[in-house]
């Protein structure tokens, strides 16, 4: 068994209440003192209980992340972004994931009350009431990429978005730029709010440049690489074929391209190919793939930071909602002028 703080105490020659005050840096302890308490914690290698100490200080120095999926590079890119600043802070990170029910989502959030001292929540399914009912007023809370519909609602909390609209409206002008005029998009989930508002680029971007919308240049798919290459096989059976294919999630984007490839279609001499999110292994395919890049990590870090910020201030700070910008990244996949960021 494990030494307790009662052994250090009598080990040190000293109090309890002096023992504790060392471990959590509250209070004056003479130099001397905290010296020979620290030694006797080496030698009798005594860890502080975790749940313990979090009554005492309040505080469990444990992050609380909530994400639809733990599956695909994309969220393995923000777990990485927020473990990164999470570790420089000296914060845990407790990871849940849920698929798209609401009760299921209400039972997550009630499970980390007490468990952690503030939350990143990304989800396109957490509504603001959810948030209010099933978590304590005085738990900071940063959403990443998770669209509060009312306004007034989303004030009352810090979140930090993805410039959607415009990072598909960009690509598809790229796109019509090098000459195609059927360009083809392969959707995400209807019911996701980053695919709906990637669509509304497309279209707003058609739109712009005199080109009519076609629903049969519009596939279905759900952000898997295997809704990709289905769009593929849908897209080589139209007639006249589409000259450019936008997905708008680099993982539709490569199954997609397994696709062409697999019927013996070129990339990009028959069919030009661009995706969303530039994932790390967009740019080691073949063709490497053009993509709309994402700060995926950094998203991660900065919403750790202004967590941080959220617990340092005990929840009582100015709350900011900030949308970051989306760049293009031309390679091989899409024919133009290679502008990576390698």
């Amino acid at each position: 068994m494990s030494a307790s703080i009662k052994e250090v105490a009598l080990k040190a020659g000293v109090s309890i209440a002096t023992v504790s005050r060392v471990l959590n840096d509250k209070g004056p302890v003479a130099v001397e003192t905290r010296q020979r308490i620290l030694a006797a914690i080496e030698q009798l290698r005594y860890v502080p209980h975790g749940a313990a100490r979090s009554l005492i200080t309040n505080q469990t120095d444990t992050i609380g992340v909530l994400l639809p999926d733990l599956y695909g590079e994309f969220f393995s890119e923000v777990i990485r972004g927020i473990d990164l600043a999470a570790r420089r802070s000296g914060f845990h990170v407790l990871i849940s994931g849920f698929h798209s029910d609401r009760a299921e989502i209400e039972a997550v959030l009630r499970a980390l009350r007490g468990r952690v001292d503030g939350l990143i929540v990304l989800s396109p399914d957490v509504d603001a009431q959810s948030l209010r009912r099933n978590l304590p007023e005085t738990l900071p809370v940063v959403l990443l990429n998770t669209p509060i519909e009312d306004r007034q609602d989303g004030a009352d909390f810090d979140a930090i978005n993805v410039d959607n609209h415009g990072g598909a409206f960009a690509m598809v002008r790229h796109l019509a730029g090098l000459g195609h005029r059927r360009i083809a998009f392969i959707r995400g989930p209807e019911e996701n709010a980053d695919a709906r508002e990637r669509l509304r680029g497309y279209r707003d971007a058609l739109l712009s440049l005199g080109m009519k919308r076609s629903d049969a240049l519009e596939l279905g798919g759900d952000f898997s690489e295997e809704s990709g290459y289905r769009a593929g096989q849908r897209l080589l059976a139209l007639e006249p074929r589409p000259a450019a294919v936008f997905a708008a999630n680099d993982s539709m984007a490569i199954g997609c391209l397994f696709a062409l490839r697999e019927a013996g279609v070129q990339v990009p001499g028959d069919i030009a190919l661009a995706g969303f999110d530039d994932i790390p292994i967009a740019r080691y395919i073949t063709p490497p793939l053009s993509s709309v890049h994402v700060p995926i990590a950094e998203l991660g870090t900065r919403a750790m930071e202004r967590l941080l910020h959220a617990v340092d201030s005990k929840n009582e700070h100015e709350r900011r909602q900030e949308t970051v910008a989306t760049t293009l990244v031309v390679r091989g996949s899409c024919g133009g002028a290679a502008t990576d960021l390698d």
